[in-house]
């Protein structure tokens, strides 16, 4: 059984939550050892347990303490109960045991008034602006953790022909649903929020709907892909 080893640092980063890293830069391996401690927890929790929030390369834990006091050995602090347990949650883990992956086809409309920037990015790599929609929705990107705003995709895979520095000054109004480039990385905006991304495209698939039992359509660990299609599409598939 390969497991993940414990040079793992556990930090309390408050009195009802703690923070597991398993790493210390974002990798597919390091993203598989958050993968597996948050199922783990998931499927065997804590008493007290409220919610297991993966990131990058770490996985935060948020409790409720009077929960756990019920539970504790005396003399036990509600900190070494914690510790103590994920330790062993950790040591557990078998990471050769695959845990299912979803795959997503995300439609996006580029260019025009649904992608204002994507002719700056052509010409910052010295492409045509086909040859980045090409490159763009020819990868399998990794959904690596959500956040900056409910449903906010971080994706992982982007090819480096399509790197590009954020915007300098940011906008104050990106539409929902917009598909952008920040760096190293690729994601889309699911509500509409101010935003430094180079945005290139728009997709009419919701990302987030609070009335959900699921708000969020991706998670952690999906796998995506972009799909080109026409305005006509999108404005069909918006309707729908």
């Amino acid at each position: 059984m390969t497991s993940i080893q414990l040079e793992t640092n556990i930090r309390f980063i408050s009195e009802t939550a703690v923070t597991i890293y398993v790493g210390q830069e974002i990798s597919e391996e390091n993203h598989e050892k958050v993968k597996a401690l948050s199922t783990k927890l998931e499927n065997d929790p804590f008493q007290g347990l409220i919610e297991v929030v993966p990131g990058f390369y770490s996985v935060t834990v948020h409790f409720d303490p009077l929960l756990v006091m019920r539970v504790k050995q005396q003399g036990e602090t509600t900190s070494d109960y914690i510790r103590s347990f994920l330790t062993d949650s950790v040591k557990t883990i078998d990471l050769n045991k695959k845990i299912p992956v979803r795959e997503i086809e995300i439609p996006v409309v580029y260019g025009g008034q649904y992608g204002p920037d994507l002719l700056e990015v052509a010409q910052f790599h010295q492409l045509t602006e086909e040859e980045v929609i090409n490159l763009h929705s020819s990868k399998s990107y990794l959904v690596y953790m959500l956040g900056f705003a409910p449903g906010f995709p971080y994706l992982g895979g982007l090819s480096s022909k399509l790197t590009t520095p954020r915007r300098k000054k940011p906008r104050l109004r990106i539409k929902q649903g917009s598909v952008g480039i920040g760096g190293e990385q690729t994601g889309i905006y699911p509500i509409e929020s101010p935003g430094g991304w180079q945005i290139i495209g728009q997709t009419p698939t919701s990302l987030f709907s609070p009335i959900n039992h699921s708000p969020c359509l991706l998670q952690a660990g999906d796998r995506i892909r972009f799909k080109p299609i026409t305005e006509e599409e999108f404005l069909l598939l918006k309707e729908d």
